[in-house]
């Protein structure tokens, strides 16, 4: 493929990612069971998306080489965004075990915060490696 598929697939998980704790701390002044709902869901699409993204991303990663100037910088975005895709992973799985779709609770609502910080700092490395770096870009003749 020209093309890699990560940068494509990406979009998916952040947008959901950005989203679901906005609509998590939404519902604690508006419409409650259908924000919460909402988050929920986006945060299971995001997760689902996530491992997509994640496996496109290490097929960039191993053709990156662990030579390259980059793949310090690479090492951490991934770390980070595993480390993102755990917090929402386990805010789904705190919600699945209190049987609660409802409003969420103050450590869903922490783990939201982890995770849009998470989601942040994850696109900031990708950036870095993108537009930094110039990985992924190729050469105009």
């Amino acid at each position: 493929m020209k093309h890699p598929l990560h940068p494509a697939l990406v979009h998916i998980p952040v947008a959901c990612w950005l989203l679901a704790p906005l609509a998590d701390f939404g519902a604690l002044l508006r419409w409650p069971e259908q924000l919460a709902l909402a988050s929920a869901g986006l945060a299971g699409i995001g997760c689902a998306f996530g491992l997509l993204a994640a496996g496109a991303g290490m097929f960039e990663l191993v053709k990156l080489g662990p030579e390259h100037p980059a793949s310090r910088t690479a090492m951490r975005h991934m770390g980070c965004a595993l480390l993102t895709w755990c917090l929402f992973a386990a805010s789904l799985v705190l919600r699945a075990r209190d049987g609660a779709w409802g409003v969420a609770g103050p450590a869903v609502l922490a783990l939201d915060a982890a995770g849009l910080l998470g989601v942040l700092i994850t696109g900031w490395l990708g950036g870095t490696l993108v537009y930094g770096y110039g990985v992924g870009v190729r050469e105009r003749a």
